[in-house]
């Protein structure tokens, strides 16, 4: 038996003491297989459902949520520690110090107007501790592992802070009109097709950029009407006492418009 002392109530350190002991000999055999690597996904799935959790507006879940994230960055932090390179006090410390450096309007003698300035101050801040010398380095230094549309419009307002834009979303829309004409082009002939819908997507997530929409949100949006009117068809279809897999393209078809009347 492990000696722990249960408690109505447990704080972070009781979080960092029960990983250490999770992953110390005699604890669990998986905690212990677990690195870096096998965990990273993890991270990002439970970082998604903290999002879900604030888009629900629902504390209680948010809260549950928050913990699962919390756990992700112990048990890295953990991990650290048995190598000898940094625990969760030092990632603490990390954070601590970056947070006073780029507030020097808070923790130093900068003035600010307002938060344009703390923005602008934060980006010039950051490119100096990240020894980032032009804008190419920048581009360079937003994270592959973002999700694509997400690392798109951060790429594009990295070019467009040095004026590499459109003066307006019309040049957006011309680009993503000639990127669709590209599309068709490559898909006649069978070359570059997946290269070609990759620069239609990237000129999809410009026009996101100007019309101030994000990208992610937009395509989550998309994919949840989707599935409702997916479900409507299909419950339509079976009211009629069909299935599906029994119809043509044009019956569904003909039920999709009629579910989309009805949602105007």
């Amino acid at each position: 038996m492990i000696d722990f002392e249960q408690k109505p109530s447990y704080d972070v350190s009781d979080l960092v003491e029960i990983v250490r002991i999770l992953r110390a000999p005699g604890g669990c055999p998986w905690d212990r297989e677990q690195d870096h690597k096998s965990i990273r996904r993890d991270l990002l799935e439970e970082a998604y459902e903290v999002a879900e959790a604030i888009d629900e507006e629902s504390p209680e879940h948010l809260k549950e949520e928050l913990g699962d994230l919390l756990l992700q960055v112990v048990m890295h932090a953990r991990m650290e520690e048995e190598e000898g390179r940094t625990d969760l006090n030092g990632v603490a410390d990390g954070i601590c110090k970056k947070l006073i450096y780029r507030h020097p309007h808070v923790f130093g003698d900068v003035t600010v107007t307002g938060t344009g300035e703390v923005l602008a101050n934060w980006d010039e801040l950051k490119k100096k501790e990240k020894h980032q010398e032009t804008a190419a380095d920048s581009v360079d230094a937003v994270a592959r592992s973002l999700p694509g549309l997400w690392r798109a419009e951060k790429i594009q307002k990295k070019a467009a802070k040095v004026g590499f834009d459109w003066d307006s979303v019309d040049g957006a829309m011309a680009k993503l009109r000639e990127e669709t004409e590209e599309l068709q082009t490559a898909i006649a002939e069978g070359s570059n097709v997946s290269e070609e819908l990759g620069d239609l997507l990237f000129a999809a997530v410009n026009v996101a950029r100007f019309v101030k929409a994000d990208p992610e949100t937009a395509m989550t949006a998309a994919c949840d009407k989707f599935a409702r009117r997916f479900r409507a068809v299909e419950e339509a279809a079976r009211a009629q006492g069909k299935d599906l897999t029994s119809m043509t393209l044009a019956e569904m078809d003909a039920l999709w418009d009629a579910v989309k009347q009805q949602e105007a």
